[in-house]
């Protein structure tokens, strides 16, 4: 969750907004949508809320979020879930 009164300097919203887009491109074309966008997108939020400035990690964080969040998991098997 991101904190009330958070607020982000015009360089980091810059950075966001690229690990977001990076973030998308690494999805298969029929998982990029605005949901899945806003999932991913509320992470970076939530990660740079609390002082992560690495747009690795934060690319890492949003996706790992996605992967466990039902809008993307769902057609997974148990299997690979696993691994």
């Amino acid at each position: 969750m991101i904190p009330k009164g958070a607020v982000f300097s015009p360089e980091l919203i810059d950075l966001m907004k690229s690990v977001l887009e990076e973030a998308t491109a690494t999805l298969p074309e029929p998982k990029r949508t605005s949901t899945v966008k806003a999932e991913l997108a509320s992470e970076i939020l939530a990660c740079a809320a609390r002082g992560e400035r690495d747009p690795v990690a934060l690319k890492t964080a949003a996706l790992l979020a996605l992967v466990e969040c039902s809008h993307y998991s769902h057609d997974i098997s148990p299997q690979r879930r696993a691994v």
